[in-house]
């Protein structure tokens, strides 16, 4: 009996790392795939609100047609290294690594690439294995993909309210305007949404969101050392 069983589970293992395997390969196959600027992808969040039914509102738009402030704000909020890193910022990677090994809460620390990954293929909240999973997509998006890809797919994916996916329905929903014409304080206060887009309204901000907002469009005006691989 334990000879026959041995067979079996082996068999059993086999397939399962062949499905890790092939659920693995899927983002790396749409990486490729979403690499043409006439292919617009969809967020994991996105499929979500479709599935149940919920919807969501998006309108897709070319990088040159949104405001280089929100570029610029997007790029001091979120992620000032964007264009020096190669998909992961190792000074905040340490940084989320010492956490973990001390046992702190997950400070996040990811970057734009990472976010664009997380948000075409994985899912979403605090979770050191999702990071995990994040990082090598990542840095796989960040070898293949050029910098103006990523940050287009993203500013076209990212949430930015209930049901609201991207700059251009962010910008029209918030400050009834297109993406193209945003002021510099309209894309500080829509760049400083972007870590609670849920609990965080640009176009009703707080004084604390204002303050933030206040920090960002003073970064986004230096930002010409930063953001050479965006424009």
């Amino acid at each position: 009996m334990k000879r026959s069983r041995k067979p079996r589970k082996r068999s059993w293992i086999r397939r399962l790392l062949l499905i890790l395997i092939v659920i693995g390969a899927i983002p790396v196959a749409l990486t490729i795939f979403y690499l043409p600027p006439f292919i617009h992808p969809v967020s994991t969040l996105m499929a979500k609100d479709l599935v149940t039914l919920r919807g969501f509102t998006r309108e897709w738009k070319p990088l040159s047609e949104i405001s280089p402030r929100l570029v610029n704000s997007v790029m001091m909020s979120e992620d000032g290294q964007f264009c020096a890193h190669h998909g992961i910022d190792l000074g905040e990677f340490r940084a989320v690594l010492q956490d973990f090994m001390e046992g702190e809460p997950s400070r996040g620390g990811s970057t734009i690439t990472m976010q664009t990954a997380k948000n075409l293929y994985l899912w979403h909240g605090r979770s050191y294995v999702r990071k995990a999973i994040e990082l090598p997509y990542a840095v796989f998006l960040d070898a293949i993909m050029p910098k103006r890809r990523i940050m287009e797919i993203y500013l076209n994916i990212v949430e930015w309210g209930p049901g609201i996916y991207g700059a251009e329905a962010a910008a029209q929903h918030h400050f009834g305007k297109s993406a193209s014409n945003l002021t510099a304080r309209e894309a500080a206060l829509l760049a400083v949404t972007l870590p609670n887009p849920i609990a965080r309204t640009p176009g009703k901000p707080t004084a604390a969101l204002n303050r933030l907002a206040s920090r960002i469009e003073r970064r986004a005006r230096q930002a010409g050392g930063y953001n050479h691989c965006v424009r």
